[in-house]
């Protein structure tokens, strides 16, 4: 385990998610999600190294813990405040209406009460980066255009309708274009499931593909014994 004041990080291409919480077992499963989710995400276990850690991590969020040994999570804001553009979303056990208007009142972006579920937060995550332009709420591959806003995609031009879950679906994949995703990957992020049968996946998927196919060629691809991969055409 590393020391109390050491960073541990995971990398990928999406923004950069700071998440600084005492608990190991939280923050180690907030660090797998948001890795799984396609963000590059560091851990800090306190406010210790916060300052040097938003200057040379640059995160467009932070995820920030309420009660943390030393200074707590209301008085770091101001050091990401004074360092720094990036959102900020606190999580505490405090559930008080007071304590949700301080925590607001202090200058964070969004409160998030434990215990909490994992997707809520990835949710509320995506939301404060698409309202702060971190991530685009309308992703182009090819000729496909997925606008997560609107709830709307269209293929040269044609709507393409889908169902709720089709659309979940979608968005995943197109917020991660060129990246092949894992049916764990997939079943964790769109369904929030840890374990379930792959032909879950597989059903959503195949019906995805022919909605989709119907007004050019393949985008979607599976990649045998790894998983699936939206990617425009090569050629």
């Amino acid at each position: 385990m590393p020391p109390p004041s050491a960073t541990t990080t995971r990398d990928a291409a999406g923004p950069r998610i700071l998440v600084v919480e005492d608990d190991d077992a939280i923050r180690s499963a907030l660090e797998h999600s948001f890795a799984g989710a396609g963000y590059a995400v560091r851990g800090l276990p306190d406010g210790e190294a916060l300052e040097a850690e938003v200057t040379g991590f640059s995160p467009a969020l932070v995820v920030l813990d309420w009660m943390l040994p030393g200074r707590d999570g209301p008085a770091l804001v101001e050091v990401v405040r004074r360092r720094s553009d990036a959102a900020i979303v606190m999580l505490t056990a405090r559930e008080a209406v007071e304590d949700r208007l301080l925590g607001f009142d202090v200058g964070v972006d969004d409160y998030l009460a434990k215990p909490f579920v994992v997707e809520e937060l990835l949710a509320r995550v995506r939301a404060v980066l698409r309202r702060t332009g971190a991530i685009a709420t309308t992703v182009v591959v090819d000729d496909l255009e997925v606008d997560e806003g609107a709830g709307r995609a269209t293929r040269a031009g044609h709507h393409v309708p889908l169902t709720a879950t089709e659309f979940r679906l979608l968005v995943f994949l197109a917020q991660h274009r060129d990246r092949v995703l894992s049916n764990a990957q997939i079943l964790s992020q769109v369904w929030g499931y840890d374990e379930y049968a792959d032909n879950l996946v597989q059903v959503h998927l195949s019906a995805l593909r022919r909605k989709i196919e119907v007004h050019g060629p393949r985008l979607i691809h599976t990649e045998r014994g790894l998983g699936y991969v939206l990617r425009a055409p090569r050629g």
